[in-house]
């Protein structure tokens, strides 16, 4: 695949301990799209160092259209989607370099290694991500406190991964969780059972995912990587009880 037919979309919000190494990773992009949210830290000064760069600065509603509006910038056959704590492996760039120039992939699942201290887990709970993908083939929709890329066509998995190397401090991440559960909440609540994948069933069961969950991690390959091992279980155990204290939550009355 030819390099110089992928635009590197990346959102921002007070990033600063992430964007940097992100960005050096895209050098190889005669242009980058950066979408940022309204930052105060130094993320934009950040960005401004690199000169395949250009960012626009959008304020945020939900992750959904921040993701269009930044598809919307792009003038390249295809679009290589980023959060702005990803690391794009050599390994990974080696293989894309490789793919053939076919008209009939419309989007690559990337493998994501969940990284503790700058280092990857050996095995993690996190899925693959439709990373790389046709500008014309994909739209991002809203799902839960999260998105999904739909896509129209035909899709490949890659071998090679993405590093998720979030250095940010642990209250930022607390902070983000009371945001997520919330939005995860109205999806469990709106959503008809039978619509609803196994995760967000054994979720809605309140008690089980707290428990199921850091277990499944532990299992998953955590177990190898003590410390750092240990940090991503409780993690995914803290992520989960604050979910199922916020199904637990009284919706709030609508009576004046």
């Amino acid at each position: 695949m030819n390099l110089n037919q992928i635009t590197p979309v990346v959102l921002t919000w007070n990033e600063e301990a992430n964007i940097g190494r992100t960005l050096r990773r895209l050098d190889w992009a005669a242009r980058v799209v950066v979408i940022d949210s309204g930052s105060s830290d130094r993320t934009l000064q950040d960005c401004r160092e690199f000169p395949n760069v250009e960012v626009f600065v959008r304020p945020f509603d939900n992750h959904t259209n921040q993701w269009n509006f930044g598809l919307d910038q792009v003038k390249t056959l295809w679009v290589f989607s980023l959060d702005a704590d990803y690391l794009l492996t050599p390994e990974l760039m080696d293989e894309i370099r490789r793919l053939p120039e076919s008209a009939d992939v419309a989007a690559y699942l990337v493998p994501l290694l969940f990284c503790v201290e700058g280092t990857p887990l050996r095995g993690s709970l996190l899925p693959p991500r439709l990373a790389l993908f046709r500008r014309d083939a994909a739209r991002y929709v809203q799902d839960g406190h999260t998105q999904t890329l739909s896509v129209q066509g035909p899709l490949l998995k890659l071998q090679s991964g993405i590093w998720h190397d979030d250095r940010k401090p642990l209250a930022r991440w607390l902070e983000a969780q009371s945001r997520y559960a919330a939005l995860e909440v109205q999806k469990l609540r709106s959503t008809p059972w039978r619509e609803l994948g196994w995760p967000d069933r054994i979720r809605q069961w309140i008690v089980v995912a707290p428990i199921l969950v850091p277990l499944l991690a532990y299992l998953r390959g955590a177990i190898l990587d003590g410390r750092r091992g240990l940090f991503y279980v409780f993690q995914r155990m803290l992520a989960e009880v604050i979910l199922s204290l916020s199904l637990l939550e009284r919706p709030p009355s609508t009576k004046s």
